[in-house]
């Protein structure tokens, strides 16, 4: 770990009221970055004082992305923590996977809150990290904490450095948690079906998300190794006594955003849909942005949950095998990325976490 030391860009220099928080967003020009920019441009109690992006330092934000124009008017300055820090009280971070173990500094720590959405630091096991990510992640201390709003809201409120969880590991967790806590599945059961859009992927070009060869198709990729496993499996654990361990399988389909996560476990014992549903009442009784279906109702689909900080979940009792089947959607970009960031921000802040959150499906 080590500390940027370039002086404060005059780029990143910009003056506040004093009655909003302090925003800066280092790698603004990757869809989740854009994301979030559009999220805090409506949150009532934040201002936006900086965006970073080392491939477009010096070009305006609203040149390179006209839907912001009249919205936003900055200048991209270099990703330099130290700066950003400087005039910022929530640095996010959205950077590639492996670039904020290395810049995230105690001196970076003591001067602002930090938000990062990427994988670097949402796994607590030093030998899990290292297996999944790699010697140089599994090396990094991992000081942050876990931010999946929904259920570690105390550890959250009045921390100074958040784990934003990856998407495909909100959705699963979000499914699973009350069933695996109220211990009506069996831990080692567990078997995960997820779907994602092609945003999912990034804004980098690659062969894989082409429009010629992902359009009209579907495929499965990073089988067994995705890495949202370890954190689907790490913080499922931590609601029962045994070791949770689930075979996650990722796919691709050809639509812009969203994720579809279907997950199987066998029941422990005969339950009624009225006991399972009082499983998950019992969690997210109150919580803001989770929308349970109840049965005869439908499942969850992506369309319904498009541009928005919701998670809907469904499920349907399977007697015949004794498994149940839990079905959620959630916004990849949103609820599984920016959303839940600004939800973080929200609760650290000590103000109502559905600021700059409440905005409508847009299913049509």
């Amino acid at each position: 770990m080590y500390t940027l030391e370039k002086p404060i860009s005059q780029n990143c220099q910009d003056s506040a009221t004093k009655t909003k928080t302090k925003v800066a967003i280092a790698g603004a020009t990757g869809y989740v970055g854009q994301e979030l920019i559009k999220l805090l441009l409506q949150h009532p109690e934040v201002e936006i004082t900086a965006v970073a992006s080392n491939s477009n330092e010096g070009e305006n934000f609203e040149d390179i992305f006209p839907g912001f124009s009249g919205l936003l008017s900055k200048t991209f300055c270099a990703v330099d923590l130290e700066a950003l820090a400087e005039q910022s009280d929530v640095l996010f971070l959205a950077l590639p996977h492996g670039i904020a173990a290395s810049v995230v500094s105690e001196t970076v720590l003591a001067k602002t809150k930090v938000i990062d959405l990427s994988g670097d630091f949402r796994i607590e096991n030093p030998e899990v990290k290292s297996e999944w990510y790699g010697s140089a992640a599994g090396a990094n201390k991992n000081t942050a904490v876990y931010g999946i709003c929904e259920l570690n809201k105390a550890a959250i409120q009045g921390s100074k450095f958040i784990a934003n969880p990856g998407c495909y590991a909100t959705a699963a967790i979000l499914a699973l948690a009350p069933l695996v806590k109220a211990g009506l599945i069996a831990p080692s059961s567990i078997i995960i079906d997820g779907k994602s859009g092609v945003s999912g992927a990034g804004r980098a070009a690659s062969l894989k998300t082409h429009f010629n060869e992902c359009n009209e198709s579907m495929k499965a990729y990073q089988l067994p190794t995705h890495r949202h496993t370890p954190e689907i499996e790490e913080t499922l654990s931590k609601f029962t006594n045994d070791e949770v361990v689930t075979t996650f399988a990722a796919h691709l389909v050809p639509m812009h955003r969203g994720i579809l996560l279907t997950a199987y476990g066998t029941l422990t014992k005969p339950v009624s849909d009225n006991e399972v549903m009082a499983a998950f009442n019992e969690v997210y009784e109150g919580e803001p942005f989770i929308r349970m279906k109840p049965p005869g109702k439908g499942m969850p689909e992506t369309r319904w949950v498009k541009g928005s900080n919701y998670c809907d979940i469904g499920f349907a009792v399977d007697r015949r095998s004794n498994r149940i089947v839990v079905v959620s959607a959630i916004d990849n970009l949103i609820k599984g990325a920016a959303g839940q960031a600004i939800q973080n921000m929200n609760i650290i802040l000590g103000i109502d976490e559905t600021k700059g959150l409440n905005q409508v499906p847009t299913f049509l």
